[in-house]
């Protein structure tokens, strides 16, 4: 019986010392890793890539849309990544482009000009405006047109003018009266000014935002966007009797195909599972999006370099993909049911590399539907682009959002760099994996005075900024792509610090609403509905390791911690 007893003892001491010997090995690993990372991301490749892809007017399937993939696809090859139909089933860094041939044709500008008759400096030069001609124009004859502008103070009267033959000039989206300006009433052209405010239109008077008109190869349309200083200038020209425009476009129309890019660096031991970074090419913008091709693409490359050097072995994949915004992410996750199941994380890069010093705003990380996106109140803000108030049947708890703030958060107070986030707001790659049910998140900035104007351009963009954000989503990666148990108790530490703070904070915004006269009974509300979405974001920490019953056991008791406190806060509101 002793002879067993200690027996058993050596061997539970020796299964103590080996989980003890594993969990350092790979704290030390980790800490090399985040080492390599910080010490390697450079922000250089991402700067030279943002620096190729924003000279081109990014259109799907046009020139520079499809020259900025193959400045991708040619890099991630010098990175050691093998076209898939050549790779074998031990490769495991590959990419592959895929081909699909477009409904409508593709567009690029070449050139354009509007000038006032009688006026010597034009009006608009495509040299110095590159948005001016809005997506799908047609050309017009080879020595332009020229032709009488009418200008439409109230478009709903439009219908019954008689524009034939002439130019329509309004102050709103060309798309807007396109069907009423040149489909029924014989325009010839549209001439529109709509910049949004938070642009500072008046500061930056030559700003242009792009815009676009629909497809029509029977009407053959065209449309030009102003900058502030051009509608104003016309406006003055009109006061003075009628003016007469010389328009001159030159756009290419023709068929081609959708290319998207894919490169996948196969996980050692779970390959099914992946991180997605998606990243899209098309716009006609330098930190929209060229700076977000540009991170994926040194992300992709340091990565590939870490994996061939055997610094790094991540046991999930991690997936890069570039291609046409939201379209080419929803055909990714929609497509194979069966890779969609095991999409653990999608996060998009999209506007990230702003000069905030020039740009405005601020890097922001928009978070998975929470219910700050139902009462935005306290600390929290939605940006300029605004968004729906949403419904608690709209909520995807996860662990995600706490995690990557906090990732975030550290690499900003390293390198004095602000970050802040905002309620879930859409009109990103993150879209079609959380409509899917997989977690997602957006890295981007707002508000940018710039923001899809061709001002957008590379002296916009700071390298540095760059630099910060790859290493901050690249070490997030890393920890999630080898998630095990230990990374999970961790997990759970940081989101039920998180949970209590945002209890403690709404329970100080309860307190504020309250003495302004608000209900007592929305106030628990909010507080249950906190409560409940975090108890589901911890229970969500489940996935890093799914047979642990330690971990289990670990989860239920931070569930009911999060709970007492949730119940604090109610009962210091009903007493309140």
């Amino acid at each position: 019986m002793i002879k067993k007893l200690l027996l058993a003892s050596a061997f539970s001491f020796l299964a103590i010392f080996q989980s003890q010997s594993q969990t350092e090995s790979k704290l030390k690993t980790d800490n090399t890793n985040q080492y390599l990372i910080s010490n390697l991301f450079s922000g250089d490749l991402s700067y030279e890539t943002t620096a190729f892809v924003e000279k081109y007017w990014r259109v799907v399937g046009n020139t520079g849309f499809n020259k900025s993939i193959f400045f991708v696809a040619n890099h991630l090859e010098k990175a050691g990544y093998v076209l898939e139909e050549n790779a074998t089933a031990e490769t495991r860094l590959t990419y592959r482009i895929e081909k699909r041939a477009l409904k409508n044709p593709t567009w690029e500008i070449v050139d354009a000009q509007v000038s006032i008759q009688g006026e010597a400096k034009p009006l608009l030069s495509q040299e110095s405006n590159r948005n001016m001609v809005a997506l799908n124009s047609f050309s017009t004859p080879k020595d332009g047109v020229t032709a009488e502008v009418i200008y439409v103070t109230d478009v709903q009267k439009l219908k019954n003018m008689d524009v034939k033959g002439k130019i329509v000039f309004a102050e709103t989206s060309p798309a807007r009266i396109f069907n009423m300006a040149i489909v029924l009433g014989g325009a010839i052209g549209i001439m529109t000014y709509d910049n949004p405010s938070y642009l500072q239109p008046e500061k930056n008077t030559t700003s242009i935002q792009f815009r676009s008109i629909p497809f029509n190869d029977k009407a053959k349309g065209w449309a030009i966007a102003m900058s502030y200083e051009a509608k104003e200038r016309l406006k003055a020209s009109l006061l003075k009797g009628t003016v007469e425009l010389k328009v001159q476009i030159d756009t290419n129309i023709y068929k081609s195909e959708e290319l998207t890019l894919v490169a996948d660096i196969k996980g050692s031991q779970l390959p099914k599972e992946r991180l997605v970074f998606s990243a899209h090419v098309q716009e006609p913008g330098a930190n929209d999006n060229a700076t977000g091709v540009g991170v994926a693409l040194e992300m992709a490359s340091l990565s590939a370099k870490l994996l061939q050097e055997k610094s790094w072995n991540p046991k999930r994949t991690l997936t890069f993909l570039w291609g046409d915004e939201i379209i080419s992410t929803r055909r990714y996750v929609e497509e194979d049911k069966n890779r969609a199941k095991d999409i653990k994380w999608g996060i998009s890069l999209d506007m990230v590399g702003e000069n905030t010093a020039i740009t405005g705003g601020s890097f922001l990380i928009e978070k998975m539907p929470d219910p700050s996106a139902i009462w935005t109140r306290g600390k929290d803000r939605h940006s300029e682009w605004g968004g729906r108030v949403m419904r608690l049947n709209e909520m995807k708890p996860h662990y995600l959002n706490d995690f990557v703030i906090r990732q975030f958060k550290a690499q900003g107070k390293r390198a004095n760099w602000e970050v802040n986030t905002n309620p879930y707001e859409g009109g990103s790659d993150h879209m079609p994996f959380l409509q899917n049910d997989i977690p997602g998140v957006l890295f981007w900035h707002f508000t940018d005075q710039f923001y899809h104007t061709d001002n957008d351009r590379l002296d916009k963009v700071s390298k540095e900024t760059l630099k910060n954000v790859g290493i901050a989503s690249l070490k997030s990666a890393y920890i999630l792509l080898n998630a095990d148990e230990n990374t999970a108790q961790e997990m759970l530490e940081t989101i039920k610090s998180a949970a209590i703070s945002r209890l403690e904070e709404e329970l100080k915004q309860g307190k504020i609403a309250l003495t302004k006269g608000d209900k007592l009974s929305e106030q628990i509300e909010i507080i249950k509905a906190w409560e409940d979405w975090y108890l589901k974001a911890i229970a969500s920490i489940s996935d890093m390791s799914p047979k642990s019953t330690i971990l289990n056991a670990a989860i239920k008791k931070t569930q009911q911690e999060i709970s007492a406190s949730a119940n604090q806060a109610i009962g210091a509101l009903n007493n309140n």
